[in-house]
C-alpha cells in the first residue's frame, strides 16, 4: 500500500549528559532512508551540578557538528528541567508548530527503515481520532506478533504522534490513578497484572519517580485511545544501563533490527488482544519469584 507523504514530520531527540549515547542514536538516525530530508531538532537539557557542566557543553559542540540532515535545530534549555519536563514541553513546542512529531531519546538505536514506518503511519492515521500514536518498540515476545497490530494506551520507546492526541496527556498522576481505580481498570491497565504499570504512578505522587510516559500511557488509556505497534521492533534500547534516569540495568529488553524493507497495509483499528496476551506473557517471564506470589491473590 502507498499513500502520499506531503511533508515529512520532524525527529526530535532530547538530551542531558551521555554522549556516547547520543552519538550511537545520531549514527543509527542518519542511517535511516528519509533521513537526509528530515528535520531534527535536539532538546539539550542545561547541567544541574557542576560535575554535569562539561559534559553538557561536549553534547552542545558535538550537535553543532551534525549532518546529514535537511535542517538540525538546537534548543537548550536556560536552566535544568530535569528529562520529564524537557521531554513534556518539548513535545508541546514542536507540535504546536509542526503539529506531528516523532520523538526520542538519547539512548535508541534505530532501524534502517524506522522513519519511512513512523512516516507512513503518521500520514494514513493523521485524521483517524482512534489513534493516539506510533510507536517503534516491541517486546521480544516468545511467539510471533501480528505485522503491525494495535493496544490500548501509548508507549514511549521512538514514538510518534499529532497535536490533536497530545491534547490528550495530563501530568496529574493522582487524577489519572483515581480514575483508573473507580473505574476498575487496574487489572486492564497492568496487562492483566503481569506489569505494576499503576505503581509507576503511585511512585509519581511519593515524588520516587517523575515519569512523564506513565502518564501519557494512562491519559491514552483512559480515553480508549491506541497506539500502533510493530511485529518486528524497529528500535533498540541502549539506555538500559543504569545510566539514565529511571533506568534499570537489564538485558532482558534488547532485540535484534532487522534493517529489511517493510510492507505497509491498513491496520484494522481494534486492539489486538492476541498481541496483548503476548505482552504479557513477555512480562511474566520476566516477573520475579515474588511479584509471582504477589499475582496469585490479585488477579
Amino acid at each position: 500500500m502507498k499513500t502520499k507523504i506531503k511533508n515529512l514530520s520532524p525527529v526530535v531527540i532530547f538530551a542531558y549528559n551521555r554522549l556516547e549515547h547520543l552519538k550511537k542514536t545520531i549514527e543509527s538516525l542518519k542511517k535511516c532512508k528519509l533521513s537526509k530530508n528530515t528535520n531534527l531538532i535536539i532538546y539539550l537539557d542545561n547541567y544541574n551540578k557542576e560535575s554535569d557542566k562539561q559534559r553538557v557543553i561536549n553534547i552542545k559542540n558535538f550537535i553543532h557538528k551534525i549532518k546529514g540532515f535537511k535542517k538540525i535545530t538546537l534548543i537548550q534549555r536556560k536552566k535544568n528541567l530535569g528529562m520529564s519536563k524537557n521531554i513534556i514541553l518539548g513535545v508541546s513546542q514542536t507540535l504546536k508548530k509542526f503539529k506531528k512529531g516523532i520523538f526520542l531519546e538519547d539512548d535508541m538505536i534505530l532501524d534502517k527503515y524506522f522513519l519511512e514506518y513512523m512516516n507512513f503511519y503518521l500520514e494514513f492515521y493523521k485524521n483517524n481520532k482512534k489513534v493516539s500514536s506510533i510507536h517503534g518498540y516491541s517486546y521480544p515476545t516468545n511467539k510471533a506478533l501480528p505485522e503491525y497490530f494495535f493496544l490500548k494506551g501509548a508507549d514511549c520507546w521512538g514514538w510518534a504522534t499529532w497535536a490533536r492526541a497530545w491534547k490528550l496527556y495530563s501530568n496529574d498522576s493522582e487524577y489519572l490513578l483515581k480514575k483508573i481505580n473507580n473505574k476498575g481498570l487496574v487489572k486492564s491497565f497492568n496487562f492483566n497484572n503481569t506489569y505494576n504499570y499503576s505503581s509507576m504512578l503511585k511512585k509519581n505522587l511519593k515524588k520516587e519517580n517523575s515519569s512523564w510516559a506513565i502518564n501519557w500511557y494512562a491519559s491514552c488509556f483512559l480515553k480508549n485511545k491506541l497506539t500502533l505497534y510493530p511485529g518486528k521492533s524497529l528500535v533498540h534500547n541502549i539506555g538500559n544501563d543504569l545510566s539514565g534516569t529511571n533506568c534499570g540495568e537489564t538485558d532482558v529488553f534488547n532485540v535484534k533490527l532487522k534493517n529489511k524493507p517493510l510492507k505497509f497495509n491498513q491496520v484494522m483499528v481494534l486492539e489486538s488482544e492476541y498481541a496483548k496476551k503476548q505482552f504479557e506473557e513477555f512480562f511474566l517471564s520476566i516477573m520475579t519469584l515474588k511479584d509471582k506470589f504477589k499475582r496469585l491473590f490479585s488477579v
